[in-house]
């Protein structure tokens, strides 16, 4: 692999400045304002501190091992050019879920960026990250969308699946946990708040296709709300990034979920607290159980009710929709400004195309190019 040389001017970015002893040997920079891994560009000069998202030992043709780090913020990735046997020192500590401070300059390797190291990184103490700083998160306050789940919960009409609902979104720490949650590892809504975020969706989506279709939108949307409680347990958020816990593997989020709810309607039986009958458990289960649509992918059974199917594509339309949007935003998909992406999205499996600007104006004047 090669290291394509740097284009353009080149700028220097920089984060808040954080007192802290130089580098040793390394003239710092001044500080400069803050910036983010989205935003840098081919002839960048970067002082940053970001956190290792991954670290690769790769063989080279002599037989030696050489690295590349994919480095993260909130914002974005980017990978190191290769990191070759002779500076194995400069990588040392890096491990994933560490943060680094890194000096280095952008450029570009064939359709991607990278950045090529300039100085050893200094690997900062473990206890210094701030999982926010580095994480993705929704472009939104979570307070307004917990305003939202909680008007959707409140419309709902039916006094047993409000009760359904409130087994855990009337549970603070249930609350917290949900908030923090993505919605995948890798994929559709993979932020802080993305699992919040899809089930609002999903919930606004369904009560919508469920009134068109003249069929229970209040079932529908207490589905919605219920659909992937299981991903509190099946997903972990730390400073290493998003992973899986080791049950998404054994049993996974959807019937995962549906034993925690089914946990949760037993422990209020014993209690008193619960008026939920057999039939409509078993219906709720059910919502659970086939939101994924077939076996093939995830669910254990196939929507046998009008509620379930619209279920199922309330929740591919959420996911679908997050994927569309973020790949489209992704800039290292059209690089050098491409209207059609060179290549596939890989949540897709297809070439995008970006729309030009005023393709479709209000005013009704339009560029026929």
């Amino acid at each position: 692999m090669a290291v394509a040389p740097p284009r353009g001017p080149g700028r220097s970015c920089g984060v808040r400045a954080i007192p802290r002893a130089p580098l040793t040997g390394i003239r710092t920079a001044p500080a400069m304002p803050d910036i983010r891994v989205r935003d840098l560009a081919p002839g960048d000069s970067v002082q940053l501190e970001l956190l290792v998202e991954d670290r690769t030992e790769r063989t080279a043709k002599t037989g030696d091992p050489f690295w590349v780090l994919t480095l993260r913020d909130a914002s974005g990735s980017i990978r190191t050019a290769p990191v070759w046997f002779d500076k194995a020192e400069w990588v040392a500590g890096a491990e994933r879920g560490r943060v680094v401070q890194v000096l280095g300059t952008v450029d570009r390797y064939r359709e991607d960026r990278q950045l090529a190291l300039s100085a050893p990184l200094r690997v900062l103490p473990v206890g210094a990250e701030r999982v926010e700083a580095f994480l993705p998160s929704v472009p939104y306050a979570t307070e307004r969308l917990w305003q939202k789940l909680d008007e959707l919960r409140a419309e709902v009409r039916v006094p047993a699946l409000r009760e359904a609902m409130a087994l855990f979104f009337a549970d603070d720490a249930f609350r917290v946990r949900f908030e923090r949650t993505p919605g995948a590892v890798r994929g559709h809504h993979a932020r802080l708040g993305g699992l919040l975020l899809h089930v609002v969706e999903v919930a606004t989506i369904g009560r919508a296709m469920a009134k068109t279709m003249r069929v229970d939108a209040d079932l529908v949307v207490a589905g919605a709300l219920l659909h992937d409680i299981g991903k509190v347990e099946t997903y972990t958020v730390d400073a290493r990034g998003f992973d899986y816990d080791p049950r998404n593997a054994l049993i996974g989020h959807v019937v995962l979920g549906c034993l925690m709810f089914t946990e949760r309607v037993e422990a209020a039986r014993r209690d008193g607290s619960c008026t939920l009958g057999t039939w409509q458990v078993t219906e709720l289960q059910h919502l659970i159980l086939s939101h994924h649509g077939s076996l093939e992918f995830g669910s254990p059974v196939q929507p046998a009710t009008a509620e379930a199917e619209l279920l199922h594509w309330a929740d591919e339309t959420s996911a679908k929709g997050d994927a569309m949007t973020t790949s489209l935003a992704d800039d290292e998909l059209f690089p050098d400004g491409a209207e059609v992406s060179p290549r596939r999205a890989w949540q897709l499996d297809r070439k995008l195309w970006r729309r030009p600007a005023g393709l479709w104006p209000v005013n009704g004047e339009h560029d026929d190019r």
